[in-house]
């Protein structure tokens, strides 16, 4: 699985970064056959209340999935949207005769 990490209008932490790897890795352990992960985290409007904004877009063979969040902190985001997409991930299993 190819991860990748999108940091708009900040730089990320390395304590992030390896936050995201770990929660990415759950996706994957979920399926085996993700071909991408791509998480988008952005700073929207600095110096107020829930101005994170974390999508996380997965390719899989013959879809892509998407959650989108805005929370107060990325891991918040991040958790959310792993949540989101292993319950998609799960329907499309599902789909799939798996």
């Amino acid at each position: 699985m190819e991860l990748k990490i999108q940091a708009i209008h900040f730089d990320a932490t390395e304590k992030l970064n390896a936050f995201i790897a770990k929660k990415a890795a759950k996706l994957e352990k979920t399926c085996d056959n993700i071909i991408k992960a791509e998480f988008i985290l952005k700073v929207v409007k600095p110096e107020t209340a829930k101005n994170k904004e974390t999508a996380l877009n997965v390719s899989l063979p013959g879809t892509d999935l998407h959650a989108e969040k805005v929370c107060d902190t990325f891991e918040e985001g991040v958790d959310l949207c792993v949540d989101t997409l292993l319950r998609q991930i799960d329907k499309y299993k599902e789909r799939q005769g798996k």
